[in-house]
């Protein structure tokens, strides 16, 4: 940490002079992890602050400004020297020479704040509101099979079988009676004496006529052998219908919304509990492996892992996600992509109207945008979340790269890299497990990891992950599962808390801030109601299960900033 000293003299910040008056002076202020501390040309004037890279650099432009009418000023518990100044989610960290000089600082700020009028809002949260989500909600299916009824063929051809089956009954009967007096000696006697038939009735023992009764067994064997095949094929071709009638979504659903939430309710938790079965074996296998940075690249799959903990190599990883090198075919798309989420996806919704706040559990906020199409629920999911210990970099890491995938995620079935676009795009295929009444869904998507530098030197980097849906020759369209459409982004920016004096930073002084938005056609029809319940069920149990995972696998090892 570099030594500070105020250019500035005890006179120049005695709280009683006129706060017309531009006071300025030297103070420390944090930039970044890489370059630490550093002094900077502090200037009051009204209720504004700036600063200056150095007080002859003051004709060339601040370098940023706050307004301290809604600011909290913090004198901070354990470092004598240092204030915080901080306005929503901006936070200026200043140290200045000795604790006497920062107390003139704070007296002269707080004095300037209540003579324009303002008073210091002790209620303003440190990092103030977080960003915001959506994800990918498997869509659901229909109908119950018991509801079905026989078609109008099937019931006049069972109607046949019936009228048959009464024929051939009686003619059962007659043979039966001509079999059971065959039995009997005096028959067998009168039937070995004529030895053949007469010829003139075709009558044999008994008056029975045995051409006309052959005659008519033909018959009726013929037309049951006829009307039976025929219902076979009448009732294969109905299994098919109702299977598709199963599979087929749509409004004219057979099962009503409580049966179908039912259905769906008791599928998840049921998935929940193996995984949880599953979670808690591998946490055991996990304990057992420790991954260091050569092993971390040995198992990676993508060049941009290589050596990922050290942010000092002259080729790190950061310098790689840096790159300008990422052109392919989509390289537009990927452009298109990554610059709307990094100018709407950030957006507050706070004052939004169109977006309600669904859930929120501590750090973690939940938020919806009701849209439907063509009968089809299309609503952008956005959340937001806060994780100590972690940076953006880890957090996107694990979400992207596919060695870790089946670690967290609960819902996919199967996937494959389809194509390897460049080292830090793939093209993925993933079959989603099927949700009964839901038809099985599945996705085909580019993912790409970027990191975007700052443009401030107050704002932190911004790491982000982005998955959108894209069409494929090798890939197309499967009649088992339904192709949903997807806009997913994972962005997460690191934020630091300069820790005393010149001790090194651990993961106790990172707060990583996630923005989650998911944009998801599920491809086909589901009762709303159903659909938002599972969505305001899910998302946050898959943020929480995922940034705990990323948790539990950065615990003791080097920050990857």
């Amino acid at each position: 940490m570099s030594d500070c000293s105020s250019s500035g003299t005890d006179e120049d910040l005695d709280p009683e002079l006129e706060l017309l008056d531009e006071l300025g002076g030297k103070l420390s202020k944090w930039t970044n992890y890489i370059h630490g501390w550093q002094d900077r040309w502090i200037v009051l004037k009204g209720n504004i602050l700036s600063y200056y890279r150095s007080a002859d650099e003051k004709e060339y432009g601040c370098r940023g400004s706050i307004c301290l009418s809604k600011a909290v000023i913090t004198p901070h518990e354990f470092d004598e020297c240092r204030f915080d100044i901080s306005v929503n989610d901006s936070i200026w960290y200043l140290r200045a020479e000795h604790p006497l000089l920062r107390q003139q600082w704070i007296d002269t700020i707080e004095l300037h704040k209540a003579e324009s009028g303002y008073g210091s809002e002790s209620s303003l949260r440190r990092h103030g509101s977080l960003l915001s989500l959506t994800s990918a909600a498997s869509g659901l299916s229909t109908t119950s099979a018991s509801s079905f009824k026989k078609g109008y063929s099937l019931r006049e051809k069972l109607a046949e079988m019936e009228t048959f089956r009464d024929i051939l009954c009686r003619q059962v009967d007659t043979l039966q009676k001509y079999f059971d007096n065959c039995a009997d000696t005096d028959s067998k006697d009168e039937l070995l004496r004529d030895k053949v038939f007469p010829v003139d009735n075709l009558k044999g023992p008994l008056g029975i006529d045995f051409k006309g009764e052959a005659i008519t067994f033909k018959a009726t064997t013929a037309g049951i052998l006829s009307t039976l095949s025929h219902c076979i094929d009448i009732l294969v071709k109905k299994e098919d219908s109702w299977q598709r009638r199963l599979d087929k979504e749509g409004p004219n659903s057979l099962i009503n919304e409580e049966e179908f939430f039912d259905a769906v309710e008791a599928a998840l938790d049921k998935h929940d509990q193996i995984e949880e079965q599953s979670h808690a074996e591998r946490s055991r296998t996990s304990r057992q492996i420790s991954l260091t940075p050569d092993t971390y690249s040995s198992i990676s799959t993508h060049k941009y892992l290589t050596k990922p903990h050290s942010h000092t190599s002259s080729l790190s990883s950061i310098d790689l996600i840096s790159a300008s090198d990422d052109v392919h075919r989509f390289s537009a798309q990927v452009e298109e992509m990554v610059q709307s989420h990094m100018t709407y996806s950030l957006q507050d919704v706070g004052g939004d109207a169109n977006w309600q706040l669904v859930v929120e559990e501590g750090d973690m906020k939940v938020y919806r945008r009701e849209v439907e199409e063509n009968g089809i629920v299309l609503d952008p999911l956005k959340a937001t979340h806060a994780v100590r210990g972690v940076t953006g970099h880890e957090v996107c890491q694990y979400f992207w790269n596919t060695d870790y995938r089946n670690d967290w995620e609960t819902t996919v079935e199967s996937f494959q890299v389809v194509e390897s676009l460049s080292d830090k795009a793939v093209i993925i295929h993933q079959t989603h497990k099927r949700v009964w009444p839901a038809t099985q869904r599945d996705v085909l998507y580019v993912s790409v990891i970027r990191k975007i530098l700052s443009t401030n030197e107050n704002d932190p980097d911004t790491w982000l992950v982005c998955n959108f849906s894209v069409d494929h020759d090798n890939y197309p369209p499967s009649a088992r599962c339904i192709r949903a459409k997807i806009n997913v982004a994972m962005i997460c920016q690191t934020l630091i808390s300069p820790p005393e004096g010149d001790k090194e930073i651990t993961r106790d002084n990172i707060l990583c801030k996630i923005t989650y938005v998911a944009n998801v056609n599920p491809g086909g029809w589901a009762p709303a109601s159903v659909l938002r319940a599972v969505a305001k069920r899910e998302y946050p149990k898959f943020l929480k299960r995922f940034t705990s995972y990323v948790q539990e696998k950065t615990s003791g090892e080097t920050i990857l900033f």
